[in-house]
């Protein structure tokens, strides 16, 4: 099985300018604007399932999706995918969508951008939507790490803040997008460290002498012997096949020197990792 645990979508009415300008400094290559439902179930067709989400990220990253456009696309292909709510703290409704996201439309999970926000995991307003995810028993997922972004405070995708709020609340299953990248040591003895806590390794394979470093790091520590590593492209900014041999080569540019290769057990290990197996206590519940 392959699960990618990072699929964006939206459709065209939710791209805002700022896609356009930022992104090119964002990663090697084009990256395409389409992430609508076809498009996204299309460009899925290698994986067995995928966790989708839309992004409320409109006055940062240049995306003002909706929580519709992800049940839409769910409703469309339930046997591929799996939607996740989108959130934002700094609207005053933004629990009354959180409810509605997972009650009415079936939504099985939360992705939230603190950098992309502006708002802390440390922030009050963040509290509801803890206790939210606990009582519910749905994961949620963070955008952690840096971003291309100007107007997005980076203070926020420090794992460190997620240490604290799991500790806070040990039944909240917490997912670190992007190993948190440039603090991946960090997000790695974090996830050591707390059992409600994983990390995902989307759009860092091309980014290969990090990536390498992340995956040496996170195998020399054993994280993966328990399991707590997950695969996912970030699409559209990453397609499927450039990411699984992204992955498959890590070691290629270690050729000619005494480096630690990445094992082909840990490789194995993030690319047919199951989701549905941990992030949810009891598993996933369709």
């Amino acid at each position: 099985m392959i699960v990618d645990c990072h699929v964006n979508i939206w459709n065209p009415e939710h791209v805002r300018p700022l896609l356009t300008t930022g992104t090119a400094t964002s990663r090697p290559g084009s990256v395409s604007q389409l992430a609508d439902a076809d498009t996204v179930y299309k460009a899925m067709s290698e994986v067995d399932r995928a966790i989708i989400f839309s992004l409320r990220y409109g006055d940062s990253a240049g995306i003002d999706g909706d929580d519709e456009v992800t049940a839409a696309a769910v409703k469309k292909y339930p046997d591929k995918l799996v939607g996740f709510a989108a959130m934002d703290p700094r609207r005053p409704d933004y629990m009354d969508l959180l409810v509605h996201a997972v009650d009415d439309l079936g939504l099985k999970g939360v992705k939230f951008g603190p950098i992309y926000n502006g708002v802390s995991l440390l922030d009050p307003r963040l509290v509801p939507v803890y206790e939210f995810c606990v009582k519910r028993n749905i994961p949620l997922t963070m955008h952690m790490g840096t971003t291309f972004a100007e107007n997005a405070p980076i203070e926020y995708g420090r794992p460190l803040d997620v240490d604290t709020i799991a500790a806070r609340y040990p039944d909240l299953k917490m997912i670190m997008a992007h190993m948190a990248h440039p603090w991946a040591e960090e997000c790695i003895v974090v996830i050591r460290k707390r059992p409600n806590v994983y990390a995902e390794v989307s759009a860092l394979f091309y980014r290969p002498w990090q990536f390498w470093n992340t995956l040496v790091t996170a195998q020399e520590y054993r994280v993966n012997d328990r399991n707590k590593i997950f695969w996912g492209t970030d699409f559209p900014f990453a397609e499927v096949r450039e990411s699984i041999d992204g992955l498959n080569a890590i070691n290629d540019q270690l050729e000619g020197t005494r480096l630690p290769r990445i094992s082909q057990t840990t490789i194995d290990s993030i690319l047919h990792s199951n989701p549905f197996e941990h992030w949810w206590h009891g598993g996933y519940q369709p």
